[in-house]
């Protein structure tokens, strides 16, 4: 099948291995085989204490080393940790009072640390672990481009850091957002409408306040930008006997929507570095499956099991060098995050570092 698949997929072969040889104990890594399709899985920490993965349109895999950025409650309260993929060392990064999990956000230098503690935007260098705060009253925050500095919500109102806090919009949700678009044009942000239906609106930066303009409405959810920031990508329920998900884009200088592929119930979804695979967490109670999509043919696959008793939770995404994929579930007890090798199934990807 594998060879047949054309674009993202290797025709290297299959990663499914019935008997695999056990691993030298490396930090908290724990290594099985998927009891659906055989993959091999590696947990890579202990569902004894909750282990939390940042957002997914954040940086917090290394593209320079391997490591990646969690929080975890094994000091007693939520906290930013490091952990060596290759060592399985942890390290803890900063002390927080009231940490936002999905916060913890790298620089594109890789040599701070971002994050939301107690209703302020902090800075914490990953060299000597120093934390300073660089805002006050701070519900959501996007710092994908430096240069402009950051993007924050407010009390309700997006405004842009370094600029005298100039307000670019007002009755914008902290829940999905604000998400600065690659290359610094502009940022998304969002409004509830309703606990299921809320609308995407786009602001772009011309030094002065601006008109946002409505991308996409009604029971949308998980936007992200493309790699290459032509087009927002999202998820959207299609209303039929039963609610089918399906992966759209529109591009907000057309503001053009279009269908890319249904999903097999995505709850949430990522693209590889290149956007011509997307890796999702299925919401079907029974095949609640990580599921890799290939966006030429719109054909998916089964890579293993996620079990989450709540999939939207379970943030799968690709490492920036697309060989693997990285999720968390709450399947064995507390949250924990999971890693599967996917560098024979899905062609790699350019990093910055390569």
């Amino acid at each position: 099948m594998f060879t047949a698949l054309p674009g993202g997929l290797a025709a290297a072969g299959s990663t499914r291995i019935k008997d695999p040889r056990p691993l030298p104990q490396v930090g908290e890594f724990f290594r099985f085989v998927d009891p659906t399709t055989e993959t091999v899985v590696v947990r890579l920490s202990n569902p004894a204490t909750t282990t939390l993965l940042p957002a997914p349109s954040n940086r917090f895999v290394s593209s320079k080393r391997r490591f990646m950025i969690f929080s975890s409650d094994r000091t007693g309260r939520r906290t930013p940790f490091q952990l060596d993929l290759r060592t399985g060392r942890l390290r803890q990064l900063a002390q927080t009072a009231d940490l936002v999990p999905h916060s913890l956000c790298m620089d594109e230098k890789e040599r701070f640390l971002y994050l939301i503690d107690r209703g302020a935007l902090k800075e914490t260098a990953l060299t000597n672990l120093k934390t300073r705060t660089l805002a006050d009253e701070v519900s959501a925050f996007s710092a994908n481009t430096p240069s402009l500095g950051f993007i924050v919500v407010r009390q309700g109102r997006l405004q842009q850091l370094g600029t005298g806090g100039l307000t670019l919009a007002d009755n914008v949700s902290s829940s999905l957002g604000p998400l600065m678009r690659p290359g610094g044009k502009g940022c998304l942000f969002a409004r509830d409408l309703s606990p299921d239906e809320r609308e995407f609106w786009y602001v772009e930066f011309t030094g002065a306040a601006s008109k946002p303009s409505l991308l996409a409405k009604g029971r949308v959810w998980n936007p992200l930008w493309s790699p290459d920031g032509r087009a927002l990508l999202f998820l959207r329920d299609v209303q039929a006997s039963v609610p089918i998900s399906e992966l759209h884009e529109v591009v907000p200088d057309t503001g053009v929507e279009q269908r890319l592929a249904p999903t097999s119930q995505f709850a949430a979804f990522a693209p590889n570095a290149n956007a011509s695979v997307f890796v999702g967490a299925s919401r079907s109670k029974a095949q609640p499956n990580i599921v890799l999509l290939l966006r030429a043919v719109k054909r998916e696959f089964t890579l293993c099991e996620h079990r989450a008793s709540h999939p939207a939770l379970v943030s799968p995404v690709f490492s920036p060098d697309s060989r693997r994929v990285y999720f968390q579930s709450d399947h064995e007890g507390r949250s924990a995050v999971y890693s599967v090798n996917v560098e024979l199934l899905i062609e790699p990807t350019q990093t910055n570092s390569s």
